[in-house]
């Protein structure tokens, strides 16, 4: 028997649940002040009075005026349709003079602050319930035993109107205290995290979760003028179609010849070297390659202004921007210092899914991985990425930078056990010049070439000439010469 669910109104949240929260439970949102429970409960209940649904906020932290306004500033507007209880002291314990000196002001405040709310209940026996939040309970409680059991007063209180119950806690109870925990039937806390520099970091998981399967783990999300977006973890194991493994050539034979005759759908291939060899324009050749055959590509630049791309690819003889305007390139900045890793998960997958795309440029690994900073996994991010694209059949395309020009040169993170297919870009010296080299050292579907060919940048692109035999010591950057007559690239060559 399956349990019926209610919907939270955020796509990803529900994902994440398995469809939403159980109906006739009550469910706990927790999380420090900012970190964006009032809004989840807000979408949690608009989205029931969209299902035609009696909804009711009890706000005890927060004034009815503050509420709508806060819904205002995401476009919401709480018309009668939604229930608004305020719940406010009762009058005799504002009242000086007719405060009581033989009980406890929290004793009578306590009982008369749950008598309000059960009365209200009563009065609108709601299908869905938020009460915003449970630190002004547990001050009036001034004790764990006391909470306790007027917690379960509560819970036991809704479940007579089977309605589902949401509620906030700001986590200013001790560190230790579960209370909240054992008693409601799932728990989903959310967290904010400032980094050192950019916009702050959200992420959500769901502590516990009674009969239920859930996707677990973190899980990033963001809240914006519409409200929350939540990005479920990619799992690339949840993901895979069928398609015939080809090869895809980039249209230059030199560089197809070096590669064994292209690169195979399904595969990743990153692009290495230091800056200024050429490493963008090496992917941005597979991708207008890609266009050619008829497909489409997605290009997601983390590190260069995209008018200056286009500029700078133009004179190289691909236009970019008329790609994009023609709808064959989906071309994305992005800010690594504003986007999370799950935000940008996200927005690969739905660009893939959306636009049935086949090609896949990532510019560059070291702005991702800057988008990781503080992350304790961040190869695991960029495994499941790959992983998820491979089985959709997509080709990926990656770029890194490494520190250094020549010798001995490391890069920000070391993916390279993760492609299939890896292209090393060097700079070399030789007569006088600085050239500059290119090599496959990996590459795992099919044979390849084990020679180091050189190539150059001009304003027909990119030119590959015949492989390096008469050189020894070219990837060190000081070859040394051992030929007749050097096979270098004349200026005509170009």
């Amino acid at each position: 028997m399956t349990t019926a669910k209610a919907a939270t109104g955020i796509a990803g949240l529900d994902d994440i649940l398995g469809g939403g929260l159980s109906r006739g439970h009550i469910f706990l949102l927790e999380g420090q002040p900012g970190a964006g429970k009032t809004t989840v409960a807000l979408q949690f209940l608009l989205h029931g009075i969209e299902q035609g649904e009696t909804c009711l906020y009890i706000t005890l932290s927060e004034t009815a005026k503050e509420l709508r306004e806060g819904a205002l500033s995401h476009g919401w507007e709480l018309d009668e349709r939604m229930q608004v209880f305020e719940l406010t002291p009762p009058e005799m314990i504002l009242d000086v003079q007719q405060q009581q000196s033989l009980l406890y002001s929290s004793d009578l405040e306590l009982g008369e602050a749950t008598r309000q709310i059960f009365d209200e209940v009563n009065r609108v026996k709601p299908d869905r319930v938020v009460l915003d939040s449970l630190s002004e309970v547990r001050l009036l409680a001034q004790g764990s035993l006391r909470y306790r059991r007027q917690i379960l007063a509560i819970k036991h209180y809704f479940a007579r109107f089977k309605a589902t119950v949401l509620l906030l806690d700001d986590m200013t109870s001790e560190p230790l205290d579960k209370t909240l925990h054992s008693i409601a039937h799932g728990v989903v806390r959310l967290e904010e995290m400032a980094p050192d520099y950019g916009a702050e970091r959200r992420r959500l998981r769901i502590m516990k979760y009674r009969g239920q399967k859930y996707r677990g783990g973190y899980h990033d999300f963001t809240i914006h003028r519409d409200g929350i977006h939540v990005y479920p973890r990619l799992v690339a194991a949840e993901h895979r179609a069928r398609y015939e493994r080809t090869q895809l050539s980039c249209g230059i034979a030199e560089l197809d010849a070096l590669l064994g005759g292209g690169v195979e759908n399904g595969s990743s291939t990153l692009i290495i070297g230091p800056a200024g060899t050429g490493k963008s324009l090496i992917s941005m050749v597979f991708a207008a390659a890609a266009v050619a055959r008829g497909e489409k590509v997605a290009l997601f630049i983390f590190d260069e202004e995209l008018g200056l791309l286009f500029d700078r690819m133009k004179t190289l003889g691909i236009d970019l921007e008329a790609h994009q305007r023609d709808g064959n390139m989906v071309i994305q900045q992005v800010d690594a210092a504003e986007q999370s890793p799950g935000e940008f998960a996200h927005l690969v997958r739905s660009s893939v899914d959306d636009h049935n795309i086949k090609t896949v440029v990532i510019d560059s690994i070291n702005g991702y991985h800057a988008a990781m900073l503080g992350e304790s996994s961040p190869v695991l991010h960029i495994h499941e990425l790959l992983l998820y694209l491979n089985r959709l059949g997509a080709a990926t395309f990656m770029t890194v930078a490494q520190q250094g020009l020549v010798g001995d040169m490391k890069a920000p993170v070391d993916i390279t056990y993760l492609a299939d297919t890896v292209i090393l870009m060097r700079y070399f010296e030789a007569l006088g010049e600085v050239r500059r080299a290119v090599s496959v050292i990996k590459k795992r579907f099919g044979g390849h070439e084990s020679t180091i060919r050189e190539y150059k940048i001009g304003s027909h692109g990119l030119t590959v000439g015949k492989p390096l035999s008469a050189f020894q010591g070219v990837l060190r950057g000081v070859p040394t010469y051992v030929g007749e007559m050097p096979p270098l690239l004349a200026e005509d060559d170009q």
